[in-house]
């Protein structure tokens, strides 16, 4: 049986980081036309485009993609209740659901900061992957840069932006685990 829920686990979120991604490259104004974005924007646009009519935007923030992500995030926590035979609790599925979401961000940041700096490595600046990579990172990176400039041509930035996550991750873990 943990088979099928690891199975399930993944299956749900990598499809909710596509949902992720699609807001964050919405917020970072990132390259639409690029095969990456489109490839975000497919993968979400049957869902999203009936959403969008009925759910507006807020002070820039594409509602109808988060409240998919939560839908998401809520369908997952359904499905593996079911798997393990749990019965199911409605605050339980909104706060786990919550909570998953939370962790999807943390995960996504991570795994694209991460992705950047092994493109930086062996790309030669041609590949549309790192140019989306770069337009969502660089809002995160800049703001480090000012106050650690590359030293020896080593950029610290990502580094010292990973262990700010880490950190940060770390510190609402520890409230969530207080609180619930």
């Amino acid at each position: 049986m943990s088979s099928v829920n690891f199975l399930v686990n993944t299956l749900f979120d990598l499809y909710i980081m596509v949902v992720l991604l699609r807001v964050w490259l919405q917020v970072a104004r990132a390259d639409f036309y690029n095969p990456f974005s489109q490839f975000i924007i497919k993968a979400t646009q049957p869902v999203v485009a009936p959403l969008r009519r009925i759910i507006p935007s807020f002070a820039g923030w594409d509602m109808a993609t988060i409240i998919f992500a939560f839908i998401v995030a809520s369908l997952k926590i359904v499905v593996l209740s079911l798997i393990m035979g749990a019965s199911l609790n409605p605050i339980v599925i909104l706060i786990s659901s919550l909570i998953i979401l939370l962790t999807a961000v943390f995960k996504l940041l991570f795994w694209v900061l991460i992705l950047r700096a092994i493109l930086s490595w062996i790309s030669r600046g041609h590949n549309p992957i790192e140019a989306v990579m770069i337009q969502l990172t660089e809002p995160l990176l800049s703001p480090v840069r000012r106050f650690i400039p590359p030293m020896g041509g080593l950029d610290l930035s990502m580094i010292v932006v990973l262990i700010g996550l880490q950190f940060l991750e770390m510190l609402v873990n520890d409230l969530l685990s207080r609180l619930f």
